[in-house]
């Protein structure tokens, strides 16, 4: 993908950064020119897809960032919505206004893209917590798309500023980004005595230049009504008002009143028809915009009289008092706010919140309808992987940008949860042999699935990709549908057709707990993972992403977990195992024939492991008896720690029980293969113990001094010590709903952060906070996890 362009997409797509985290876009030198490369794109598929072609944006087309979630969401056709910035920079609404707008879209189906100037850049896909801090700043400028050049090239000259996009200024850069809607309060307009003063919103002429549909609940009430529409209709702009359940004449909205006294020009009656006439406008190559009028929702709207009668008064004022030109609307506004009192505020939030649903639910069945369309031919610049003919991705789609900083590889299923219902002479435990009452319900689980997931809601910053497989069969179609409706990639999922690949199920795993949520016993069948591997195709897969972490579940078989692991380390990614289950557990100490050692540290195959107490059991056992802890490498290592009569270290830096039961000992014994063993114990909180190189700072660190186990000798070319710390649980959780997932959302918070350079001590606590979550929810990864965002940017070394 280096060096390449998407003709899925009118930019540049960078092949670093992360999944969220804003990239420049500057041309290669070895390529053409964007100019060059757009004007010659737009001839060959301006009919067919319709993006921007940005030739009349010199000032934009070498310095737009965008981001990466917003660049994939493009290029597959994903529900995409635009927000604009000065809602926040310049309203007077909720300061938490961006997190409640994203998670608004999300909740929808839709994929939310801010737009703002961050730091003199142009930036698509400003992530909420990013908007609050810009707002925090107080200094942000208000920009249409007169002030977009300025405000860059000052950047340039070393003056850089934020600003937050008017209407005008959202929809430039969304059209440029390749964004076709986009969701709004109200729209500006032609003043009263505009045709003297000229005094006509940039808003209109943006509408009459630049293809993207615009969902806003009218116009301002104080503007001329009439003179707008018919503004707007000299441009060529299409204006349709959502007739919401009406008949008749439908009127055209007026912002606070659901009607105006004006006729609207056309009515759409669903968010299809909305969608159907974007798909039309693109596909005949008309460049206007769009604009859909969405009323207020009637319980929240002010009604037109009383509307209209302190709208007269505040303009009149404004009039007498000289507030012209840019003066005028912010002192109208504050007026009308006076003279309504708190009807025009909460009027002002549930219009937003109401056209936003809007926007994003016509994104939704634009998405659909695109998807229905035939693909064009794939061009020789997208990346598309290669598979084995009959293990083919689901869906051969364009990567935007495929490289990856945590890659999943491991397991997903259809999970069935039978949650014991305890009845009035029954225990807490179901009985054998014999029907049980239970609650039962369906999600899609699997380890590696679930890692994947946990990895990217916990961090927008963190670009994961998953690769698995599925059968050819409705299980597999599913599975399918429900990791592209989370957010996952599904560019390196195979889907196997039984015919050629016998026993090529779709994995499903049923588990039966007690009433206390805890599991009793699990039934799985994932032997598509055990049965069937493609490891040259796996090697293109790493090629591709070049992963900072590689995670690898024991889903596969031994064979294939070194396989992996081996793979992992050609491509210099770190590697992160996670043991799935006691029997699982065991397959990366179960030797074959044609398996390559385990190496030791400091060139140890696998970085990280995060066994249960069981799995570490299972692990210490397995690697004892197929001679692992027999070789001249491992007691290498572990001469170097000087341990002798560790016990009473171990209690102290632990506890007695779980030095009783052997922890604290199988993990050193396993830390020359594993160097770094993150133990989760339950309600017993996580034991974390790792190899010191022989620099670690924790060496010389007081505050460290207390969690060191043993030091090597200070002439020790490699090692320098055992660093083992106990972190007590999060909290206490006393009404569990599920247990199922919650280790794996715990590995996959931890790897998100790790991938991005984080403390894994201040990590541990994060990643256990997430797994409280998914303790709390009914889904395998808690679709909360996103509140962890800011915790692992603290957690960023």
């Amino acid at each position: 993908m280096k060096g390449t362009w998407s003709r899925r997409a009118p930019w540049r797509v960078p092949t670093s950064g992360c999944r969220g985290r804003l990239q420049s876009l500057r041309p290669s030198s070895t390529q053409a020119t964007l100019s060059q490369q757009l004007h010659r794109e737009s001839r060959e598929s301006s009919c067919r897809r319709g993006y921007a072609t940005a030739s009349g944006l010199p000032a934009l087309r070498d310095w737009l960032r965008v981001s990466d979630e917003v660049a994939d969401a493009v290029a597959k056709n994903k529900p995409l919505v635009a927000l604009e910035s000065t809602i926040y920079t310049h309203g007077a609404l909720s300061k938490d206004l961006p997190l409640e707008h994203e998670d608004l879209v999300r909740s929808l189906g839709g994929i939310p893209a801010i737009i703002a100037i961050v730091d003199g850049v142009p930036t698509v896909g400003v992530t909420g917590h990013e908007m609050i801090r810009m707002v925090a700043t107080g200094k942000a400028a208000k920009v249409s798309r007169r002030d977009v050049s300025y405000l860059v090239g000052m950047g340039i000259a070393g003056r850089a500023t934020n600003g937050g996009t008017t209407i005008s200024g959202t929809m430039l850069l969304a059209r440029l980004a390749g964004i076709r809607i986009f969701g709004t309060g109200g729209l500006g307009g032609v003043h009263r005595g505009g045709e003297n003063s000229m005094d006509v919103s940039a808003d209109l002429t943006e509408l009459g230049r630049t293809r993207v549909a615009v969902v806003s609940s009218g116009c301002k009430g104080f503007l001329d009504i009439p003179r707008t529409l018919e503004y707007i209709e000299t441009q060529g702009c299409h204006v349709s008002t959502f007739a919401d359940g009406r008949s008749g004449s439908i009127e055209f909205p007026a912002f606070w009143a659901r009607e105006s006294g004006i006729k609207s020009p056309s009515v759409v009656t669903t968010e299809k028809e909305a969608a159907s006439v974007i798909l039309a406008q693109e596909r005949l190559g008309i460049e206007s915009g769009l604009l859909f009028a969405n009323p207020i929702p009637e319980k929240f709207a002010v009604p037109s009289e009383e509307m209209r009668v302190a709208i007269e008064m505040a303009v009149s004022e404004a009039n007498e008092r000289g507030f012209t030109g840019s003066t005028n609307t912010p002192y109208i506004l504050k007026r009308l706010r006076e003279l309504c009192g708190d009807k025009v505020v909460s009027a002002n939030q549930e219009l937003v919140t109401s056209n936003i649903t809007r926007a994003t639910n016509i994104a939704v069945e634009l998405s659909r309808l695109l998807a229905s369309e035939p693909r064009p031919a794939s061009s020789t610049n997208e990346h598309v992987p290669t598979f084995p003919e009959s293990g083919k991705p689901s869906e051969p789609s364009v990567v935007v940008d495929a490289k990856a900083d945590v890659l999943v590889a491991g397991g997903v299923a259809v999970d069935l949860s039978c949650d014991y219902t305890k009845s009035e002479s029954g225990g807490g435990s179901p009985q054998l042999h014999t029907s049980n009452p239970a609650s039962i319900s369906q999600c899609i689980g699997g380890v590696g699935h679930n890692v994947a997931l946990a990895a990217l809601r916990a961090s927008s910053q963190t670009r994961v990709k998953f690769c698995s497989m599925v059968g050819d069969d409705i299980a597999g179609s599913t599975v399918l549908a429900s990791l592209r409706k989370s957010g996952l990639d599904t560019t390196y999922i195979q889907k196997l057709d039984s015919t050629e690949y016998p026993g090529a199920r779709t994995a499903q795993y049923v588990a039966v707990n007690d009433a206390s949520r805890n599991l009793v016993m699990a039934m799985a069948d994932m032997g598509i993972f055990a049965q069937h591997s493609f490891p040259d195709q796996w090697r293109s897969t790493m090629a591709a992403t070049s992963p900072k972490w590689l995670v690898v579940d024991g889903n596969w078989s031994a064979n294939t977990i070194r396989d992996w692991v081996r793979i992992g380390k050609d491509y210099n990614a770190k590697v992160a195992f996670e043991p799935v289950s006691v029997e699982k557990s065991k397959g990366l100490f179960t030797p074959e024939r044609g398996i390559p050692k385990l190496s030791v540290f400091p060139h140890a195959s696998v970085d990280l492991a995060s066994p249960n107490t069981y799995e570490l059991a299972a692990m210490y056992e397995v690697a004892k008896e197929h001679g692992f802890l027999d070789s001249y490498e491992w007691f290498d290592v572990i001469d170097a720690f000087g341990m002798r009569g560790a016990r009473d270290r171990f209690v102290r830096l632990t506890s007695a029980e779980l030095t009783d039961v052997g922890v604290p000992v199988q993990c050193v014994n396993l830390l020359p293969y594993i160097p770094t063993l993150v133990t989760k114990l339950g309600s017993n909180g996580v034991l974390y113990t790792t190899i010191l190189g022989r620099d670690d700072p924790r060496l010389k660190d007081g505050d460290a001094e207390d969690y060191i186990l043993a030091r090597a000798a200070p002439n020790h070319p490699t090692v320098g010590g055992i660093y083992m710390r106990l972190f007590p649980r999060a909290e206490t959780v006393e009404n569990i709903v599920s247990v199922n997932g919650v280790g794996d959302t715990f590995l996959g918070v931890l790897v998100s952060g790790l991938s991005r350079g984080g403390d894994i001590e201040k990590l541990i606590h994060v990643a256990q906070r997430g797994a409280v979550l998914t303790l709390k929810s009914t889904q395998s990864v808690s679709p909360e996890l996103h509140r962890l965002e800011e915790s692992l940017a603290r957690a960023l070394v």
